[in-house]
């Protein structure tokens, strides 16, 4: 809603005079524009208007304080939660914290309103799934570390073969002049805060601002290098780096965009398991290799994520142990339900699962 602007005799006290009557001060955005009529006179003419924003009014002061570790185990027994080992229980409270572990007794709630547990729900049953997640998250971020590896390699190797070795300074070769100009800064960025000794011998020898591609996709972080690889113009080199995986361009980028998405989750310890995951990848229409059967757009859940790793490992290391591990992983926690993770029934049969 729009109040209207005064000239700039009136502007003063008629902004006086609204603020006064307005309900809430605080959700006023005041803006100010400047006018340059054609007849120099009045060439500072300055109008100015008012908007009243209403903003949500129904939010509450956080009510929950503090608790001690013990009253937070009575807490959860009033709840409803069975403790088998309550001072191991409250060793794990002081060392994990109970915010981080009520993730994975989430799925245990009956009543997530009230926070009421299923019967016979336990802490030990909580703590058996976060112990899963933390052994997932290690089994996946090593395989990550292989497919980032992959792609700093192939980007470089392709661009350089095709341009010079200083093509990412180049802003004819991307989409997006101001995305690049972004880019660039952020190589920078990471160049200069490097302390890899073979920086530091570069930047003692040489007088170029940056080293060749293939030493500065070296120190050029995956999240940097996915969005490197998104801005590079479409065309021959694009397809190219993606082809070398079996991939279409546009689904290679969007698995980049996921991989680092989970990378990330595994590197901040977050909760993955379970998680449905805000970036949704595409499902490759006719991919070179052999995938899952999964809808058209995919599914934001681990299980396509982990297909995905399979996917590229295939083409990266043709002999890796990823699915076998994956399957030991189940075997160490049988309670586990990895449908929560989006695994359909006969997940065992499609041929990327298959050791």
């Amino acid at each position: 809603m729009r109040y209207k602007g005064w000239t700039c005799e009136k502007h003063r006290k008629g902004r006086e005079k609204l603020m006064n009557v307005l309900p809430d001060r605080k959700n006023v955005l005041y803006l100010q524009q400047h006018a340059y009529p054609a007849s120099r006179k009045n060439s500072a003419l300055r109008v100015s208007f008012l908007f009243y924003i209403p903003m949500a009014t129904n939010k509450i002061p956080y009510p929950k304080h503090l608790i001690s570790f013990t009253d937070q185990i009575n807490l959860l027994k009033q709840r409803g939660m069975v403790f088998g080992n309550e001072p191991k229980a409250l060793h794990l409270l002081q060392n994990i914290s109970y915010y981080r572990l009520s993730g994975y007794w989430y799925p245990l709630l009956a009543d997530k309103r009230q926070h009421i547990f299923k019967p016979g729900s336990t802490f030990e049953t909580a703590y058996n799934i976060y112990k899963f997640d933390s052994e997932l998250r290690k089994l996946i971020i090593a395989e990550i570390e292989k497919i980032e590896i992959a792609v700093r390699t192939q980007t470089a190797y392709i661009l350089s073969s095709q341009h010079d070795a200083y093509w990412f300074e180049d802003s004819s070769l991307f989409s997006s002049p101001v995305r690049h100009a972004k880019l660039l800064s952020k190589i920078n960025e990471e160049y200069s805060r490097s302390d890899e000794e073979f920086i530091k011998a570069f930047k003692s020898k040489y007088s170029n601002h940056f080293p060749p591609s293939w030493i500065t996709m070296e120190i050029t972080s995956f999240g940097t290098l996915s969005i490197l690889y998104e801005n590079l113009l479409p065309g021959k080199i694009k397809r190219s780096i993606a082809a070398y995986f079996g991939l279409a361009d546009k689904v290679f980028a969007s698995w980049l965009h996921s991989v680092v998405y989970v990378r990330n989750i595994c590197a901040h310890h977050s909760r993955l398991w379970n998680k449905t995951l805000s970036i949704r990848p595409l499902m490759p229409r006719s991919p070179r290799n052999t995938f899952i059967k999964l809808p058209a757009n995919g599914t934001p859940q681990v299980y396509f994520i982990l297909s995905m790793i399979i996917y590229l490992l295939n083409t990266i290391n043709p002999n890796h142990t990823f699915v076998s591990r994956f399957k030991a992983l189940l075997s160490r926690y049988p309670s586990i339900d990895v449908r929560a993770m989006g695994f359909p029934d006969d997940w065992k049969t499609e041929s990327i699962w298959k050791d």
